[in-house]
C-alpha cells in the first residue's frame, strides 16, 4: 500500500445540496421491489444458472411476493431467450406480476428483447447505457452529447416496436448505468432526453433508476444524488425514481435506506446481496429492517430457511453464518453475559404475551406488552421460521445461562438459579478442553456424569417409609465403598427421616438447603428429576440430582448425589 495513497486515490466530490431533507425524514412504508436475482445475481455466477434452476428460483421469487421480477437479458444467450418464452408461453408468471427484461441502446439487441416478450401479460423493458466520465472516456471514446444520442435512439427504438406488443402491459424503465459516478447535472439531462421521447405522465409513469454501479463515495453522498434529481428534474410526478445499489464499500444497505429517504420508491436487489464484486443489495436485509421497525415491508420471509435453500442450491452460492436475519448464527449467543440477557428477555417476552391474553379478555389497557424488546434479538426469530433452541449455544465463551437455557429448551431440564452457577463452570471447563462448541446431548451427557451418575461412595439399594405418629419414618438399604450399610431415621417427611438415619448410624451431619422437582415427560413411564442442595457442618454447600420414575427415590438419589460430590 502507497505511504500516501492521496497521490494516487482522490476523494469523490459532494453534491452542493446545502439544504438537503432527507436527513430529517423517516421511512414509514415498503417501497416497490424489485428482483435482480436472475439476471445480475446469475451473471454473478461462475456457473449460471439453468432454465430449470432460474424456474425454480422465478417461482420462489413469486412466492416470497416479488412484483417486479428481473427475469434475464434475453437477448445475451439462447437461454435466457428460451427462459423469458417459457415463462410466457407457459403462463408461469401470475397476472399481477411484471416481467423485466435489461436492454442495451442497440438496436439488434432491442429487436430480440422485443422479440422474446410477445404474449406476455405486463412487461418492464429496461434501456439503459453508461454515462460516467470513466466510461465515456475509455469505453466508448464520447462526448456528452455523442452518449445522449445513444440513449435517446435506444429510447425511439424501443417505442417503434411497441406496436408488436399488443395486448400487454408494457411499463418503460431507462437507467443512466454508472449513475453515482455520473455528474448530476448529466444524468439530470441525459434521463430528461429520454423521458422527451418515451412522454411519461403521471398515469402512466415511467421508471428512472438511478443505479449505485459501483460505490464510489459514502452512503451519505448517493442520498444527496438521489435528492438533487428528485428536486431537478422535470415532470417528477411523471417518473418512479428506483433505486439499483451494489456493495463495493460494504454500504449497499445503508446507501439504500438513505436513498429512499432521499425520495426514491422503488429499490432493485437480490435475495441474498449476490452480484457482482461485493455484490448487490440485500434485500431481505432492507426488508426485514423495515420489519423490525413495525412496517410490513411487503415481502413474505416467514419461512426464510426454505427460501434460503432454494437459493443455495439453485446458485451453487451459500448464505455466511453472519449474513444479517438469514446466516445460520445471526440468532446465536456464545458470550455468557449474552445468554443470559437472551434467556431472561425471552421469559420475560413469554409472560408479557400471557399478560397481553389476559388484558385482551378483560378489555383492559395493552400498553407496551406487545412490543418486542428482547435483548440481542432485533426480531424474533420465529416470525422467519426460526426456532429458540437456534438461538442461544455453547462453547468455551458461554456462560452459565447459556448452559440452562440448552438444558432446558431441549431437555426439560430446568436447574434452580444456584444450581446453575455450580454446574455452569464445571460444564464451561470441560468445554473449554474440547475447544469446540457442544450440542445440547453432549451437554445433557456432562450433567448426567457429574450429578446423577454419581454411585459412590454412596450407592442406594432400597428406600422405604411409613407414617408414623404425624411423621415419617425410613428405612434405607445404601452400599458405602463397597460395603452394605443399614439405617433407620424419623422426620416429618422421607428426607428429614433420611437426613435423620444418616446423622444417628454413619455420623455424617448434613442439612438440606434447598429442594425442588419437576417431570421430565409425560405419560405412565413419565421421570422425575429432583434437585438437592446440601449444607455440611464445615459450612460448604453441595447440589445434586436424581432421576426415577418415583419422586421419592429421585430425591434421595439427589441427596446421595451431593454427598458423593462432597
Amino acid at each position: 500500500m502507497l505511504k500516501d495513497p492521496s497521490q494516487k486515490y482522490r476523494p469523490f466530490p459532494p453534491v452542493n445540496l446545502p439544504d438537503r431533507q432527507w436527513p430529517g425524514r423517516v421511512i414509514t412504508a415498503a417501497p416497490r421491489w424489485c428482483s435482480v436475482d436472475l439476471r445480475d445475481g446469475n451473471q454473478a455466477l461462475a456457473v449460471p444458472m439453468n432454465v430449470g434452476q432460474k424456474l425454480e428460483l422465478f417461482n420462489t421469487l413469486v412466492k416470497v411476493g416479488f412484483k417486479e421480477i428481473e427475469v434475464g437479458f434475453p437477448s445475451a444467450s439462447n437461454t435466457e431467450f428460451t427462459f423469458n418464452r417459457r415463462l410466457i408461453e407457459e403462463q408461469r408468471a401470475p397476472e399481477d406480476v411484471w416481467l423485466q427484461v435489461l436492454v442495451q441502446a442497440r438496436e439488434d439487441l432491442i429487436e430480440r428483447t422485443v422479440e422474446s416478450l410477445v404474449g406476455a401479460k405486463r412487461v418492464i423493458i429496461h434501456l439503459y447505457n453508461s454515462t460516467s466520465p470513466a466510461q465515456r472516456r475509455v469505453v466508448f471514446g464520447m462526448s456528452r452529447p455523442e452518449i445522449v444520442r445513444v440513449a435517446v435512439r435506444g429510447a425511439q427504438l424501443i417505442k417503434e416496436r411497441l406496436e408488436r406488443l399488443r395486448g400487454t402491459e408494457i411499463m418503460l424503465q431507462y437507467s443512466p448505468e454508472s449513475f453515482s459516478a455520473t455528474e448530476v447535472e448529466f444524468a439530470r439531462d441525459i434521463s430528461e432526453a429520454v423521458m422527451d421521447v418515451w412522454q411519461p405522465t403521471p398515469q402512466r409513469k415511467m421508471i428512472l433508476n438511478l443505479p449505485d454501479t459501483v460505490e464510489v463515495a459514502m452512503p451519505n453522498v448517493y442520498a444527496d444524488q438521489i435528492e438533487w434529481i428528485c428536486r431537478h428534474i422535470k415532470n417528477r410526478d411523471s417518473l418512479i425514481v428506483s433505486l439499483h445499489t451494489h456493495n463495493d464499500r460494504g454500504t449497499g444497505v445503508a446507501a439504500t435506506e438513505l436513498g429512499l429517504l432521499a425520495g426514491a420508491e422503488r429499490v432493485e436487489g437480490t435475495l441474498f446481496g449476490n452480484g457482482e464484486r461485493t455484490g448487490n443489495l440485500d434485500v431481505v436485509a432492507v426488508g426485514l429492517n423495515l420489519y423490525m421497525h413495525g412496517i410490513d415491508p411487503q415481502l413474505d420471509f416467514s419461512n426464510l430457511n426454505a427460501v434460503r435453500a432454494v437459493y443455495e442450491r439453485c446458485t451453487g452460492m451459500t448464505v455466511p453464518p453472519r449474513q444479517p436475519y438469514a446466516g445460520e448464527l445471526v440468532f446465536t449467543a456464545f458470550s455468557g453475559s449474552h445468554q443470559d440477557a437472551i434467556k431472561k428477555g425471552l421469559a420475560e417476552w413469554e409472560d408479557k404475551q400471557i399478560e397481553l391474553q389476559s388484558s385482551t379478555s378483560t378489555g383492559t389497557a395493552k400498553s407496551e406488552l406487545q412490543h418486542w424488546d428482547v435483548p440481542y434479538l432485533t426480531i424474533d426469530p420465529r416470525d422467519i421460521g426460526r426456532e429458540y433452541r437456534e438461538v442461544i449455544r455453547v462453547n468455551s465463551q458461554s456462560g452459565k445461562g447459556g448452559v440452562a437455557y440448552l438444558l432446558e429448551s431441549e431437555y426439560g431440564i430446568e436447574l434452580p438459579k444456584d444450581f446453575q452457577r455450580e454446574f455452569g463452570p464445571i460444564a464451561n471447563d470441560e468445554v473449554d478442553r474440547l475447544g469446540r462448541e457442544v450440542s445440547g446431548a453432549e451437554l445433557k451427557a456432562m450433567f448426567w456424569r457429574e450429578y446423577i451418575e454419581r454411585h459412590a461412595p454412596w450407592q442406594l439399594l432400597g428406600f422405604e417409609t411409613e407414617s408414623r405418629n404425624g411423621g415419617v419414618k425410613c428405612k434405607a438399604r445404601l452400599r458405602h465403598h463397597g460395603q452394605p450399610v443399614e439405617f433407620t431415621g424419623e422426620g416429618n417427611g422421607p428426607l428429614a427421616a433420611l437426613v435423620n438415619g444418616f446423622s444417628r448410624t454413619c455420623d455424617l451431619r448434613f442439612e438440606i438447603t434447598h429442594y425442588s422437582e419437576h417431570a421430565l415427560s409425560a405419560g405412565e413411564t413419565a421421570s422425575a428429576i429432583a434437585y438437592i442442595q446440601i449444607k455440611q457442618a464445615d459450612g460448604k454447600t453441595r447440589w445434586g440430582a436424581g432421576v426415577d420414575t418415583n419422586i421419592e427415590l429421585a430425591s434421595v438419589h439427589a441427596v446421595l448425589s451431593a454427598l458423593n460430590r462432597s
